[in-house]
Parts: C-alpha cells; structure tokens; sequence
C-alpha cells in the first residue's frame, strides 16, 4: 500500500474511472504499467542490450501493457504501444533496424505490437510490416524435423524461447490475414517440443534441443542420446507456457490440434505447479533443483508461470485448482520482488538478465551456469511478465463465474496425457452476425466481417465487449448464419446488434418469423437474450420488432442524443446502482439512440428525460436485456479516444456482462 501511495502523490497511478471493483485501479500492475510510462516514455528500454533498437525485451514489455489495456481499458496503455511501434515502423512499412539476414526468432516477438496497433487503427503501414516479419519466418532455417532453428547461429537447434518469440504473433497474422494453413505448422512447432524436449517422468522441459547428428546433439552441451540440453531453466519453460495460452487465443476452434496444444499446456503447467515452492510461492532459476546452493527464485519466470495458470483457468484450459498456485506466486512475487526505488517508482527486483546455450563465451546449460547469471532490476522482459500475470490477477476474482464445475478432464497414460472436453463446462456468449452482417475489405483486401464483433479491435468493434465477459471466465462464439435451434442450444447469452439497413449492408438479413420462433422458444427454456438497437439512420426497427414485441420491447425508430461536437454532456446518460441489472453507477455515454415502448412482461430498468433507454423482460425461464444504442463498443470504452474518462462503458460493460452470466443458468434443453 505504501508503494500505491507513492505513485498516487507522484501522479503516476493512472486512475480507471468507474465502479469501484468492477474495473482495476489500484493494482500493483497499475501501478507498474504508471511506471514505465513514467520511466520509458518514447517506449526506448534502458536495460536491453541495445537501447531503443527493435528487440524482443520490449516486445514483451508491449506484450504486457496490450494486456493491462485489454484487462483496464485505459488508452494510455496503447498511446504507449503505438508510440514505441512508431519509433521503428516508418510510413512505407519498413522496419527501421531489422537485420533480416540474422534469421533470430528473437526478433519476430515485437511483430505481435505492430499487428496489434494495425488491429486497431487499420493503417496500412502496420500491415505491411506485419507481413514482412510473416515473410521472415517462410524464410527461417529448419531441422530436419521441420522445427525453426532458434537463429541462423544456432543450427539445429530448437530452444523454448523461440515458441513465445514466433508462435503468437504467427497465430494472430493467421487470424487476422486468413492464413489457415499456417496453424498446422504453428501446432507442429510447439508440438515438437512437447515431444522431444519434455522429461516424461517429470512433465518438466529442458531449454534447448540440438536435432543434428544421429542419434543426438553435436553442440558440447547437448546429450548425446537426445540431444537436450542438461537442465531445465525457468524463464525457457515460462517462454512455453506462455506461448501455449497466447496461441490458443488464435487457434481454430475445429482445429484438429487445438486438443493437442491444450494437452501441451495441461502437461506443462501441471509439471510446474509440482515445482512451486511451498515456502515463497515462487519458481527457482533451475526450477527442479530449489535445495541445491546457489539456486535462486527468479522474478521473470514466476511471473511468466502465473500469467499461464491463471489464463489457461479462466480460458477454461486448465483444472480449476490451479488458481491457487496462481495466486500463491502472485503473493509471492509482490513480497519478494516488488519495492519502491528513492524516486519513488515502482521497482521489480530479480530478473536473470540472459539465459542461452553456446555462443561466445560459452554458456554450458549446466546449474552453475544458469545460477551464476547475475539478477537485474526492472528488466524490460521481467516488467513485461510482471504486466501479464498482473492483468490476469486483476480478473481472478470472476475468472470462475462462467464455468460449471472442471473446465477438462484429463485422460491416458501419466507420460502422455490427452484432454477430452467436458460439455457445458463453460458458458457461451454467442454473438450474432446475420442480421448484422456488414463486411469491409482489410489492408490485405480480404474481405472480413467487422461492425460490433468479436475480434474487431477498431472502433466498430465488440473486442472490449467480448473481454469484458471473457473476465468471467466464458466462451465467445459467433453466429454467422440464421440463428436454429441447435445452435442457441450451445449457449447461455446471445447478443444481438444494430440489425442491418440497405444503406450499412446492400444485402441485408431481416428478422423473419423463423427466426422470431427459434429466438422465442430458446429465450423461454431459459437463455439471455441482449438486444442492443441504434438509431432509425443506422438500423432496421420493423422486422426486428418483431421478434422484440414478442418479450413486451418495442423500438422506437427516432433518433435522439445528438451530440453537437465535443458537447459530451448532449449523450450522457446516468445509470444508477441497483437496478436489477446494473449492480454499480455509471456515467454512460448513448450517443445517437432510439427509445423504447414497454408492455406486458417488459420492465423499465434507466429512463432519462422520461423515454426509456434501457429494459428487462422475464420470459419464461429466460430474460431478455434491451438497449437502444450498442454503446459498449470500442469507440466509447477503449479510452484510446476523446471522450473524457469520467466515462465508465468499459466498466459498464463487465457490469452487464456480470449480469447475464449470473442470471443465464445452464445450457438450455429444447425438444
């Protein structure tokens, strides 16, 4: 507390506005992501080996101020982001500095800041360079097993790291660019190593793995069976883990490996949560050998071990338990890392500065040479890590609330263990994309589905919607076709917004009474239903009423709430506290909205100048929430933007959200 204190008279704890609890304001990756603005401002790391040259040191740290942006929604975090990705991407696309000839995987990680910032602006210049890094790695040196050599000066050989370096961001350009052919090749990177570079009695994963020569290594600290490396350094298994959560954020639900990779990350994460010690909470530099002198608990690695636990249980791909390991380390990491420096900002102690096999001088991969790499402060990767394990302990607390009971069950042997999912373990938000289906061209010309979805990160998208009930632990899905029987059956919450006009979508799906019919019927066995209209200029009202006046909700179609340049107060709209819905106020802004008309079932929940924003209908055994403007799109709740602050949608969001996954019950069952 007294660290937080510090930082608040220092100014540099950026405040989330919003309810209390909802949204994180005082957490010590709060407070860390204030500091680095404070301390790195143009984003030019000082303990990298090269300051302000592009490198995966601040590539991690990107990584995690992307995650505390994603958990907080305060855009100073991506102003950060954006400002060191500028430093390098110049307006043609190059990458100032890249030494395309090294062929490092090391310096593919950064690309996943640049697809982020092309994410979410949309300019062509993050695209191209993007694609340059995805080129790079056509170009990568392979073994003859067809795993990525770590660096053109590391032949044959594949180390840890490199899955957290190319993995992800080969993934997020896949989802992005519509590559789906990369993924086999992505699954089979990381499965390799799950394969050879495991120790089958103890789940634990050895740094690197020289393929050459029959029968094992011909590197001098390969074995020569194997062609492993002798011990089995944390931050080389943390890099995995990592890779495995991040990845699968990306990966094809239907993927034929998905099951693989998550198996991977079960047989991983189990192995370190037997290594934890019991004492600190915390992972040791040789993380097997804790009682042997001179070993050390390692900052970056445990860090890197919570971020992995705690995601893979809210993801759902991991047993539930391991929250408590996740927790424990965070505990741990804050009494033993974390000080406050004599100017006040915050400090993460015991980062391993390297950590590597070969090269000049030799690094042996034995326990003396690992636990004899000295120890730094605030690290540029160790803050990174620090940032990511943060950002998923700031939505622990709701991480379960959306999953009934085990999220998977493990089958087979104990040396290869395999998942077999357990249905209806989660809940599913799914998420229409028919009766509003407008598509735009991406900078690759690829035609993409955009406009209040899921994975769009622009302004029109749902992206912080979707994180908000991804804090409790859900799974998002899409509908893209005339929602059926069968498939609302698989979910628990559908989301309907801004149905589609002429003008927004030449072709246009309207709401018909089949459609009414599924949506009736589903809603009274039992599902949320979230009906988010527009105003009459930008959405249908005559069809979709339909299928609204069905639960006692009519539209109106008018328009109401212009706002006449920066005036924000013309769209301000009070939410008040116990509502039914909301359990906390809100300043919300509805900018251009309709109104509506209630009857029968349907119950006002927020009126403002006596018109009807928001209501709530119980039908049946389901309930339906209607809106008269999708006002938690990212525009409004990303904080990247002009809105004054004071204006809590992203809190609001994860307020509705929480509402939907407490009131939905389990999967609803039709005949």
């Amino acid at each position: 507390m007294k660290r937080l204190v510090a930082l608040v008279a220092l100014g540099l704890v950026v405040r989330v506005a919003g309810a209390q609890g909802v949204v994180a304001q005082d957490s010590p990756s709060r407070a860390m992501a204030a500091t680095v603005i404070k301390m790195w401002p143009t984003g030019a790391v000082l303990t990298t080996v090269h300051p302000g040259m592009w490198g995966y040191e601040e590539g991690v740290l990107l990584d995690g101020m992307a995650a505390e942006w994603h958990s907080t929604a305060d855009g100073q975090d991506f102003k950060y982001i954006k400002t060191a990705v500028d430093k390098y991407v110049t307006e043609d696309g190059t990458i100032t500095g890249y030494k395309a000839d090294e062929h490092t995987l090391d310096d593919i990680e950064m690309g996943r800041a640049v697809l982020l910032v092309y994410r979410v602006t949309q300019q062509a210049k993050y695209y191209k360079a993007a694609k340059f890094l995805h080129e790079q790695l056509a170009l990568q040196p392979r073994t003859a097993s067809g795993g990525y050599w770590h660096k053109q000066i590391y032949p044959n050989q594949m180390w840890l790291d490199g899955a957290y370096m190319a993995e992800p961001f080969r993934a997020a350009y896949a989802a992005t660019f519509q590559e789906p052919g990369d993924f086999d090749d992505i699954a089979k990177q990381l499965l390799l190593m799950d394969e050879h570079m495991r120790d089958a009695k103890t789940g634990l994963m050895k740094h690197g793995w020289d393929e050459s020569g029959s029968g094992g290594g011909q590197m001098p600290w390969a074995d020569k069976t194997t062609g492993l490396s002798p011990e089995v350094w944390a931050r080389a298994m943390g890099w995995y883990a990592m890779a495995l959560v991040d990845v699968l954020d990306w990966f094809p639900k239907d993927h034929p490996e998905r099951t693989a990779l998550i198996a991977a990350l079960n047989r991983t994460d189990a192995a370190i949560v037997k290594v934890q010690d019991a004492k600190t909470g915390l992972w040791w530099q040789v993380v097997d050998k804790g009682d042997k002198s001179g070993n050390y608990p390692e900052a970056s690695a445990s860090c890197m071990f919570v971020y992995s636990l705690a995601k893979g249980v809210r993801m759902g791909y991991l047993p539930q338990s391991d929250a408590a390991a996740a927790r424990r380390g965070w505990e741990g990491i804050q009494k033993q890392f974390v000080t406050t420096g004599a100017d006040g900002l915050m400090v993460l102690n015991g980062t391993v500065k390297v950590g590597g096999l070969g090269g000049t001088p030799y690094r042996s991969g034995t326990f003396e040479y690992y636990v004899g790499e000295k120890t730094g402060a605030n690290d540029a990767k160790g803050i990174g890590a620090f940032l990511l394990a943060g950002s998923e302990m700031e939505q622990a607390a709701t991480a379960l609330l959306g999953q009934e009971g085990p999220s998977r069950l493990l089958v087979g042997s104990k040396d290869k263990l395999t998942v077999t999912d357990r249905p209806g373990a989660r809940k599913t938000v799914l998420l229409d994309a028919w009766f509003n289906s407008q598509t735009r061209k991406n900078a690759a010309g690829q035609t993409e589905l955009f406009h209040y979805k899921w994975d769009d990160d622009a302004n029109s998208g749902f992206a912080f919607f979707g994180r908000a009930f991804q804090r409790y632990g859900v799974k998002l899905e899409t509908e893209t076709t005339a929602p059926t029987m069968a498939d609302l059956s698989k979910a628990q919450i559908y989301v309907l917004a801004s149905p589609d006009i002429p003008v927004r979508n030449p072709t246009p799906n309207y709401m018909d009474k089949a459609g009414g019919d599924v949506i009736q019927a589903w809603v009274k066995g039992g599902g949320v239903l979230i009906l988010m209209e527009n105003d009459v200029t930008n959405s249908e009202f005559d069809h979709f009423n339909t299928m609204s006046e069905r639960f006692g909700i009519h539209f109106n179609p008018v328009i109401r709430n212009k706002v006449d340049g920066d005036k924000w107060e013309m769209a301000t709209v009070m939410i008040p506290a116990g509502t039914g819905v909301f359990e906390h106020p809100h300043k919300a802004y509805l900018k251009e909205i309709c109104t509506i008309r209630v009857s029968g079932p349907a119950k006002a929940v927020v009126t403002d100048q006596g018109d009807v924003l928001m209501a709530v209908a119980k039908y049946g055994k389901g309930t339906v929430f209607a809106v008269v403007d999708p006002w938690v799109y990212n525009e409004y709740v990303d904080r990247r933007n002009k809105l004054p602050v004071d204006y809590d949608g992203f809190a609001a969001a994860i307020d509705l959200a929480g509402w939907a996954v407490r009131t939905s019950g389990p999967s609803p069952t039709h005949k």
